[in-house]
């Protein structure tokens, strides 16, 4: 995989000094940048964080959690299932779409209808949050659609393709 012995070495070197970060991290509890602040953290922009189970304090604001990964993964499946085993904790945002509303459908529950020149501009004033074009339409998650679902007390999630 690797072309050249030098980055072989440097990725080796890097693995090893994870290990050891690791190792001392059970041993005293510390982060590991406090532990090795000159090894694995500050050599790659902090590459390994260690992970335990997020509790939101009552005054923090809700987080939005973004699920991404290539079609056929299931991220779409996890969103869904997520939603429905808490829907008063977990929300989709609403996203913006320029095609045309089909008869069952409402303006704001399933989509915000808009003309393709309002969606341009929401893109160019820097108001959508992800934005991609399916069949000659545009469709896309607007700031202000995760905005609303932060104000209603729920965290926001939505899941992207990466692109």
């Amino acid at each position: 995989v690797f072309s050249s012995p030098d980055v072989f070495a440097l990725t080796a070197g890097f693995r090893r000094s994870l290990r050891l970060c690791r190792r001392k991290a059970r041993a005293n509890q510390q982060s590991c940048y406090t532990r090795c602040p000159s090894s694995c953290c500050s050599s790659f922009a902090a590459p390994y964080e260690e992970v335990v189970r997020y509790q939101r304090h009552p005054t923090d604001r809700n987080r939005l959690i973004i699920l991404v990964g290539p079609p056929g993964v299931g991220v779409n499946e996890l969103r869904r299932r997520l939603i429905t085993s808490n829907p008063r904790e977990f929300q989709s945002a609403i996203p913006h779409t320029t095609r045309v509303q089909k008869s069952y459908e409402m303006n704001g529950r399933e989509y915000h209808y808009v003309s393709k020149e309002t969606f341009e501009n929401m893109v160019y004033s820097h108001r959508m949050l992800e934005y991609g074009e399916y069949k000659g339409y545009l469709y896309g998650t607007s700031i202000d659609a995760v905005r609303t679902v932060l104000e209603e007390g729920k965290i926001c999630v939505i899941d992207l393709e990466p692109q």
